[in-house]
């Protein structure tokens, strides 16, 4: 979604968690929180059934851990009478997270809330939908737009407008541009591939199924305010050459905003920041079909899908440099 964003800049302008017994939490944090167990402590030494009795943790993956940590319980039998004996015991758990036990929390709520297992298992999308160009918090102009992405690298994003189209293809470390008005194939520069890239290190999806690791830090920035009475959590990813992006999720776990920043053609630094909206629920993961674009504090454009799918079979030739401008002509079909 982020590779999108970034390929429209080229095209319109060139826990680790801490376990302890029946201590106190702040439920209100998101995973400094509490787990009862039911455990059983079998007569020959060894733990029989485990459930859950209760929790105050939003992050199910906490659960899953307690319930873990209670199985590998070393004990020694109850003795009645003179012989061991099977009792059953509630045990607690209590989870005090360190600033990027935190983070992960935060991101594992976030892909949760986003579909689980769904969302992870995606392989590829194909978005198609509507980008306007705004000036001065009105829309200028607009392109239809279809965007396929192969995960992690691979995407091509398809304009029209006035019959008009343009094409941006990007495989790994290098890419092309077909620019329908000139009815030239280029391929792209080493800037334009770099800035493709950090488009990837700087989008959503990357973040939240984990294609940052080995290469970048995650940490807990802290709250911040949204609303009025409401506050975000922000976490941060910062890579290898610095380069930093701040992700904002709502109380409730949903993503709200990426924000990161960005040279401008003056060589200057520049505030960027991505607005989630509108998450529409398709095969079972919620994904946003609004993304409102900010340069500096003034709206620069808005995407609004119309359709997107998940998991479908994508040729590898729809990301090979055509031979001709000719074969431009057809209509990409999916």
């Amino acid at each position: 979604m982020k590779q999108f964003l970034f390929s429209i800049f080229f095209v319109l302008l060139f826990c680790g968690f801490c376990l302890a017994q029946n201590e106190n939490q702040n439920q209100n944090s998101t995973c400094n929180c509490a787990v009862q167990i039911k455990v059983e402590f079998l007569d020959s030494g060894k733990i029989g059934e485990t459930s859950l009795v209760s929790s105050s943790c939003n992050d199910k993956s906490l659960e899953q851990q307690a319930l873990d940590a209670a199985k590998k319980i070393d004990f020694k039998p109850a003795v009645k009478s003179g012989k061991t004996a099977t009792v059953t015991k509630n045990v607690g758990y209590t989870f005090n997270c360190t600033g990027d036990e935190k983070a992960e929390a935060v991101l594992n709520k976030a892909v949760q809330v986003l579909g689980g297992d769904n969302y992870l298992k995606v392989r590829s999308q194909i978005g198609r939908g509507k980008f306007s160009s705004m000036r001065e918090g009105v829309v200028s102009s607009f392109q239809t737009f279809i965007d396929v992405i192969v995960f992690p690298d691979k995407e091509r994003t398809e304009f029209k407008a006035f019959g008009v189209k343009t094409v941006q293809t990007n495989t790994g470390d290098s890419g092309w541009i077909f620019d329908g008005e000139a009815g030239v194939i280029n391929v792209q520069s080493e800037m334009q591939v770099n800035d493709f890239k950090r488009g990837i290190n700087a989008s959503l999806d990357n973040l939240l199924r984990g294609a940052w690791r080995g290469k970048a830090a995650l940490s807990y920035v802290g709250k911040r305010e949204a609303t009025l009475g409401k506050r975000n959590d922000v976490i941060k990813l910062t890579y290898d050459d610095d380069f930093a992006v701040e992700f904002e999720f709502s109380a409730d776990g949903f993503p709200v905003k990426a924000i990161y920043k960005r040279t401008n053609p003056e060589g200057e630094d520049q505030k960027e920041e991505d607005r989630y909206a509108q998450f529409v629920d398709i095969q079972g993961i919620k994904t946003p079909f609004i993304i409102d674009h900010f340069s500096g504090k003034v709206q620069t454009s808005r995407i609004n899908y119309e359709t997107v799918e998940f998991n479908k079979s994508i040729p590898d030739s729809i990301f090979a440099k055509p031979t001709s401008p000719k074969e431009m002509k057809k209509d990409l079909k999916l």
